[in-house]
């Protein structure tokens, strides 16, 4: 980053809340002393720094200080166009409107030179959404039940219930053409993952008294921390078509790597709660992947195949 850039990052950091020179290195990526010789270069132009004193002082800004209008370079306006033109993708949200707008702000606000430059890059690179078709009238009210750590009285459509369920909402994220809930539920015992558009009602309620698990709905149990979940080893051999389903997978798919030519591997823990989410991935991946472990998993895995067979007419062995 160069001198100029990192001089109005500091001062950008600073409007929004006091820093040490410190945190600001961290964020930076540079040393503390190169911090501070940037805070001196920025009070002999003029930039009204104060120093903060105590164990929690730092910096901050004089009040009322604010920087010109925004002004973004080639590489800052592509970043902010490509993650827009993404989110336009999604057939439903909370920005249905501002997306668009804040887009044509940007455009008009931006010199003729550096729309010419960046044009050709945003008419071949893109990030990739399904598309999908839903509705998600309950969506902006789950982002503020999450941000304020509040307790929902919810009526929720699995694939194979409807009933009501008490949540709290913790994260709302995109992925995939879809719009997630990941939710702390009393009911299941653990956090689940929860499509926003299966929602049916929501209203705020109390926490529950006390937590009860047992087994239901969820689009699955959150894959990222095991707990006190006990684990089994997962080897899956992959192929080129494999790899890239499997890459898909937010918990999982960081796991997946090349080790030949037309070879991909799969090697981790699986947590045993999700077991039965493994069976059927795989499963669904057909020929593009091959279980080598655990023995189990591949074992229901093929009786799946054997039944699916069946079902087709083609009679197999009895030592099948």
């Amino acid at each position: 980053m160069k001198r100029m850039d990192r001089m109005m990052a500091i001062v950008m950091a600073l409007q929004q809340r006091p820093e040490t020179a410190q945190s600001l290195a961290a964020k930076l990526e540079v040393s503390k002393r190169t911090v501070l010789r940037d805070m001196q270069a920025l009070t002999e132009i003029g930039v009204p720094l104060c120093a903060l004193p105590g164990p929690g002082g730092g910096y901050r800004l004089m009040d009322g200080y604010r920087l010109p209008p925004l002004q973004l370079d080639s590489e800052e306006a592509l970043t902010v166009l490509l993650a827009l033109d993404a989110m336009t993708k999604y057939s439903d949200g909370p920005f249905q409107q501002s997306r668009w707008t804040v887009t044509d702000k940007i455009r008009s606000v931006l010199p003729e030179q550096m729309l010419g430059e960046i044009g050709p890059l945003l008419r071949h690179v893109e990030m990739e959404v399904p598309e999908r078709y839903y509705k998600t009238p309950h969506l902006n009210a789950l982002m503020t039940y999450s941000a304020y750590g509040q307790w929902v009285r919810a009526l929720y459509r699995s694939q194979n219930h409807c009933r009501y369920l008490t949540l709290r909402p913790l994260r709302i994220y995109a992925a995939h053409g879809f719009w997630y809930c990941e939710a702390d539920s009393p009911l299941h015992g653990e956090k689940r993952t929860f499509r926003v558009d299966r929602f049916e009602e929501i209203e705020e309620t109390s926490p529950p008294p006390e937590i009860n698990p047992d087994g239901g709905e969820g689009e699955k149990a959150d894959r990222t921390t095991t707990g006190s979940h006990e684990t089994v080893h997962l080897q899956v051999k992959l192929t080129y078509r494999g790899a890239l389903l499997a890459e898909q997978d937010p918990h999982l798919g960081h796991k997946v790597c090349q080790v030949g030519d037309e070879e991909w591997m799969l090697d981790c823990h699986l947590p045993n709660t999700e077991w039965g989410w493994a069976v059927t991935f795989f499963f669904n991946l057909g020929l593009d992947a091959e279980v080598l472990e655990p023995k189990l998993l591949r074992e229901e895995i093929m009786e799946r195949a054997v039944s699916l067979a069946k079902r087709y007419g083609y009679d197999l062995p009895d030592n099948t």
